[in-house]
């Protein structure tokens, strides 16, 4: 389609569908044709909520001619293979984090769009809010001068305390590295570029642990991976961070990144959220100063506009799927370091697209057609 708002269509009808779909039915520049799950039922009483006219299996989103992107909401176990079938129908793909859980599929999904002519987004998309951008323009105007390290933190006593049914959070391709850690990598690689190689240390307190809320309270389950995970990371231009991901500290601190520089440190907003406070201090001073946040915050599902208006206007997007799989790439270099005890090198490469623009609108209508 030349014109008008892009067509798009869930496949996933879980919990997270209604923070994408509290902003898809909201953006002019989008327009919700389908809702789909492997559930119809499920795809059914979600549409209904939203006053979507389609729903169904999965092949109703596969098929339809007004669908241009499939938004993937799948569990992660299945997000290559589903994205995989929405390329191979033609389709664009905004998938939820992670691309893959391997480097095989995740590699094999962006070289199958390519060769289609097709597009592969991916979560998180935060750092296109306003806390994170705003961050990035301050580093790019030369407010810490050049960007030498980082620390960030992610740490509290795990999601067995407040989650109805945690166990699937302590299994592979999860525990606090891939659960968390795509938003603070990718916050990091936005900063500094690729990163090259990792060292890291991990630990299991525990071998099993005990639902602490909801019908399931008291029932055991087991730890199947690290549940603190302490990774010291090289970019590219040699900087260095820190990072610590851990579901096994009573102390909580979450969302806590500071970036230092030659001229001064950023301590920036909570690369989990869209908005936040940014401030910097710099030798000499004795308390942080306040930089004005300009720009959206309204949450998932702005970089699946942000691709949408891309695709039209035949310029790159920004949370690409190459992004996506070099923070895969990484994470799994990180596991890989935590089990062998050794540095472990990044092939793979991100692109480090320049922050968007402070006055970029989602609620303007900028395609010919609106809601």
């Amino acid at each position: 389609m030349s014109g008008g708002p892009v067509g798009v269509a869930l496949i996933g009808a879980g919990n997270i569908s209604t923070q994408y779909l509290d902003n898809l039915t909201t953006f002019p520049d989008l327009k919700v044709v389908a809702i789909t799950d492997l559930f119809p039922e499920a795809a059914k009483a979600r549409a209904e909520e939203y006053g979507i006219g389609l729903h169904g299996a999965p092949e109703l989103a596969l098929g339809h001619p007004d669908v241009e992107i499939i938004i993937n909401l799948t569990i992660p176990a299945v997000h290559a293979e589903v994205a995989a079938q929405a390329v191979r129908a033609g389709k664009h793909v905004w998938s939820e984090k992670p691309i893959a859980l391997d480097r095989d599929s995740g590699r094999a999904l962006l070289e199958q769009a390519d060769a289609a002519g097709l597009r592969i987004g991916c979560a998180p998309d935060t750092f296109l809010g306003a806390g994170l951008q705003s961050a990035l323009r301050a580093i790019n105007r030369g407010d810490i001068g050049t960007p030498l390290s980082a620390q960030t933190v992610m740490q509290y006593a795990g999601p067995d305390y407040w989650h109805p049914n945690p166990a699937f959070l302590f299994q592979q391709g999860a525990g606090p590295l891939f659960d968390m850690g795509p938003y603070y990598l990718t916050a990091l690689v936005q900063a500094f570029g690729s990163a090259r190689r990792v060292a890291a240390m991990g630990s299991k307190a525990w071998e099993t642990r005990t639902v602490r809320s909801g019908p399931k309270q008291g029932e055991e389950f087991p730890v199947e991976v690290p549940t603190h995970v302490s990774a010291q990371i090289q970019f590219e231009a040699g900087a260095t961070s820190h990072s610590v991901f851990s579901f096994q500290s009573a102390h909580a601190k979450a969302g806590y990144v500071e970036i230092t520089g030659t001229e001064g440190t950023l301590l920036v907003p909570d690369p989990n959220n869209f908005d936040g406070e940014l401030s910097v201090i710099r030798p000499g001073e004795d308390d942080w100063t306040t930089i004005p946040v300009e720009g959206p915050t309204q949450g998932r599902g702005m970089g699946v506009l942000e691709m949408a208006r891309a695709i039209r206007a035949g310029v790159p997007h920004r949370a690409t799927g190459a992004l996506a799989y070099h923070v895969l790439d990484t994470m799994i270099a990180i596991q890989e370091s935590v089990e062998t005890a050794s540095f472990v090198e990044i092939a793979s490469s991100a692109p480090q697209p320049e922050p968007l623009p402070s006055g970029w609108d989602p609620m303007q209508a900028t395609l010919g057609g609106g809601a």
